[in-house]
């Protein structure tokens, strides 16, 4: 196995991809082949399989049991939670979330792209385009995921024949640029085989296009959230009361977009309090500025009360508060969301009550029409709601910033996550509804 000296990988960019497909569409075995194919398994992980390899029956490496890690996997032959790998090559370094492919497990996808900057998906050139790829084509275009594969597997089943290749491939781009995918590249592969994984095929010479991992490789990938309004979402007060600092006062947490510097002029939400920043930490050191990602402990020059789920914002750009918030959801539960559901809404780190006050539309995944007023959303719908919150949140819209336009619902009987929601997110522009919704007695 190749070494990777610590200076190239400080010297190369981080991908975050995930993969996703119908089941049996391969989506283990291409991920097990990229590891391996890449260099990037370790000995005893790959003795490890062909050691349970063996004990299948099966004469090869089963290279999907790299990624299946759980018995209850390995047993059925599916993948049910969400694998993360962590690989790397000279060029860059991947964060891969390898998802279920069953639709029972389509909340996984939700989970795994959330984050990501790519997703994979995967058809089987025998099956071609079917309802689980176009929902995952949906959640993709739902999650604003830039970069799109589509990995057309199995084509030594189909002799790999171009034809067969060419018409899945025109299908879903069409489908897939109907939901706003801004890019789709389609790669003819064989996971079992290899076949344009790593190396190019050596079948399927009328493909010039780059393999699996040489897309990887170079696709491009933008860190720089500079130009995002700055955002901290308060996680904790950090209050130590010591003798040495008897007034100290920190809050603490995860810079969610932008970076803050010292000296500038800062609002609290939703209260609205307004400071300035007299210090920022970062790692027990104090520094001048602060950005994206960093974990990082604030100090103001004011003693004002602030708590755990506030957001922390720059005076000049604070977004508006609100009770009243819609937004296109992607329903995980088995349990329905219904109009009049009493729910948890948690954004950033403020949970609070919520009301479902309207369901306008349902998606219909064959034709992207919007079928109105469904009443409800069963698990995996996707679709149109308006919710109404007990306390005035200060909400993004999902197009300027994924971590502070988006929220989950939550059953708040007994934790479960219902809903994945993206503020003001909308496949389509149907006709204003009127909130037909009755009086229901809430106070908010």
């Amino acid at each position: 196995m190749s070494t990777i000296t610590t200076e190239e990988l400080s010297a190369t960019t981080l991908l975050r991809f995930a993969t996703a497909g119908s089941v049996d569409d391969g989506k283990s075995t291409l991920v097990g082949r990229l590891l391996h194919d890449s260099k990037s398994v370790l000995a005893d992980q790959l003795e490890a399989v062909e050691h349970a390899s063996r004990n299948r029956g099966q004469e090869a490496p089963d290279l999907a049991l790299l990624t299946d890690g759980l018995r209850a996997e390995r047993e059925q032959g599916i993948t049910i939670d969400v694998a993360y790998r962590y690989f790397a090559t000279p060029r860059r370094r991947f964060i891969l979330a390898d998802t279920p492919g069953h639709v029972q497990y389509t909340r996984n996808m939700v989970t795994g792209a959330s984050t990501a900057e790519l997703t994979v998906i995967l058809v089987d050139a025998r099956n071609g385009v079917v309802e689980q790829t176009r929902r995952h084509a949906a959640i993709a275009a739902l999650l604003r995921v830039p970069h799109v594969v589509l990995a057309v597997n199995k084509m030594d089943l189909v002799d790999y024949k171009e034809p067969v290749f060419a018409a899945i491939a025109k299908e879903f781009t069409a489908y897939a640029t109907e939901l706003g995918v801004p890019e789709v590249t389609a790669i003819p592969i064989s996971a079992l085989a290899g076949d344009n994984v790593v190396e190019p095929s050596a079948t399927m010479d009328w493909y010039g296009g780059p393999t699996v991992l040489e897309h990887l490789e170079t696709v491009p990938v933008s860190h720089d959230l500079s130009h995002c309004h700055a955002r901290l979402p308060v996680q904790f007060v950090i209050r130590p009361q010591t003798a040495e600092h008897p007034d100290y006062r920190g809050y603490a947490g995860q810079i969610a977009a932008g970076s803050f510097h010292v000296g500038e002029a800062v609002t609290v939400l939703p209260s609205g309090r307004a400071s300035r920043i007299s210090g920022i930490e970062l790692l027990g050191e104090p520094v001048d500025v602060a950005w994206t990602t960093q974990s990082v402990t604030l100090l103001l020059e004011d003693d004002i009360d602030i708590s755990r789920g506030d957001l922390i914002v720059p005076s000049k750009d604070a977004p508006a508060t609100t009770q009243d918030i819609e937004a296109t959801v992607c329903h995980v539960a088995d349990q329905a969301l219904t109009v009049g559901h009493r729910v948890l809404l948690k954004h950033g780190t403020r949970t609070v009550k919520a009301i479902v006050k309207d369901i306008p539309s349902r998606l219909t995944l064959s034709d992207l029409s919007l079928h109105p007023h469904p009443g409800q959303l069963v698990a995996n719908d996707i679709g149109r709601v308006k919710i109404r919150t007990a306390e005035p949140l200060p909400v993004d819209s999902y197009a300027d910033s994924r971590r502070t336009g988006s929220f989950i619902l939550i059953d708040p009987s007994d934790g479960t996550t219902l809903t994945a929601g993206m503020v003001g997110e909308s496949f389509a522009s149907p006709e204003p509804v009127k909130d037909e919704s009755e009086d229901d007695g809430w106070d908010f």
